[in-house]
């Protein structure tokens, strides 16, 4: 197994690793959560750590596409798995902050609602011997969500001290972004998909 590969390996292994230490109930174990003061903000070392392995699971989403094209390593495992990987620690992380309210669920409904959309024009697409390319947009949704999510799971740090709710602000925009992006994807292949009609 390649590098590449073995990086979207690991972030794989990072989506069970994040929801044991976003949902183990502390308490109820009599586990003494230590939490910190950073401008007016609260941090537990659970928020630092979720945000640290969903951190590290988005720098091996860069660099595995990187290391693949540069080194001329794309492989079918890879181009197979790396969006299942992005997907799922990405949407992982949309419903913890679901069950913890930081967000609405209509965020995830909406975002995995696209995705499902976007995947199933990518399978008309390869019956029809055509590859469709990530977009800007869907580059573009999935830059916005990944910071997005790392601001809300540090419980908006920094941001909360001048009173702006940038993590909120940000997944709206990615939100936005999604739809508009999946509606694009589908003018630029409704020949494709209506064409049975």
């Amino acid at each position: 197994m390649n590098l590449p590969n073995r990086l979207t390996t690991i972030r794989l292994f990072f989506v069970p690793l994040l929801v044991v230490v976003y949902l183990i109930p502390y308490e109820q174990f009599n586990i003494v959560v230590p939490t910190y003061e950073l401008l007016s903000t609260h941090l537990t070392i659970i928020d630092i750590i979720s945000f640290l392995l969903f951190f590290l699971a988005s720098i091996t989403d860069y660099l595995d596409g990187y290391l693949a094209r540069k080194n001329n390593q794309v492989t079918t495992f890879g181009k197979f798995m790396d969006p299942i990987a992005d997907k799922l620690i990405v949407n992982t992380a949309l419903l913890l902050l679901v069950s913890s309210n930081a967000i609405s669920i209509i965020v995830p409904i909406i975002m995995i609602g696209r995705d499902t959309i976007v995947d199933a024009i990518r399978m008309v697409s390869v019956t029809k011997n055509k590859v469709l390319a990530a977009s800007y947009l869907g580059k573009a949704k999935t830059m916005l969500q990944m910071i997005a999510i790392s601001v809300l799971l540090l419980n908006n740090v920094i941001f909360d001290y001048f009173n702006i709710p940038m993590g909120s602000i940000l997944i709206v925009i990615a939100t936005i972004v999604s739809v508009i992006s999946g509606v694009d994807y589908f003018i630029k292949n409704k020949d494709y998909i209506l064409e049975s009609m």
